[in-house]
């Protein structure tokens, strides 16, 4: 397959694969990624999984990116928040949970961060248009669900602070019976309590 006729084919991917290429041409030699890399056609991700290097990237095709290279996961924790406008915008890179290990990619586009969830905890995501496909993006609930279960030290006022919390946004979006119909998921009351203690903090802040 020649360069023009694969940019044709692939020009509606935000990001493919080696595997992708393959379904439409079986006998391709990997060999040619290198080649077109060298060239300044393409940019590697990580390993297996490439962007069009003159693709303008807006958010919402690095949050189908951020879902495509470490299935399965959703965007949540702090850039989720930061999507719906709760907190300020994250300057950690694109945090997804997933239910496989805990991992960091440093790419040429960003970091793209990863943190371990149980496999029961995998839902309260929405799946979200990014042109002709799409991503998934924890609900406002679940992000803040999330990152409370992954970090114990948000237990008093101190810490809660540190998180900036747009009250006006939250109370705009946020749908307490929703959270709280997540929460009994987590099964952990030390998490209930430090939920509870967070609604008392907010609504007097």
């Amino acid at each position: 397959m020649h360069y023009i006729e694969f940019q044709k084919s692939f020009l509606q991917f935000t990001v493919f694969s080696l595997a992708d290429i393959r379904q439409a041409d079986p006998k391709f030699h990997r060999r040619r990624l290198n080649e077109w890399q060298e060239k300044g056609y393409i940019r590697k991700i990580i390993k297996g999984y490439y962007v069009f290097a003159d693709k303008a990237l807006d958010e919402k095709a690095l949050f189908e990116i951020a879902n495509r290279i470490y299935p399965p996961s959703y965007v949540s924790f702090e850039m989720a928040l930061a999507y719906y406008g709760l907190i300020p915008e994250s300057v950690y890179g694109i945090t997804s949970a997933s239910t496989r290990k805990t991992s960091n990619f440093k790419t040429p586009l960003g970091s793209f961060i990863y943190r371990t969830i149980r496999p029961r905890l995998y839902f309260g995501f929405d799946f979200l248009k990014n042109g002709e496909k799409s991503f998934k993006l924890a609900s406002a609930e679940k992000a803040l669900l999330d990152l409370f279960y992954i970090k114990a030290e948000l237990r008093d006022a101190a810490n809660f602070e540190g998180l900036r919390i747009n009250r006006e946004v939250f109370f705009k979006i946020m749908d307490k019976d929703k959270a709280n119909s997540y929460l009994d998921v987590y099964r952990q009351p030390s998490l209930k309590r430090r939920i509870s203690n967070f609604w008392e903090y907010i609504r007097h802040a």
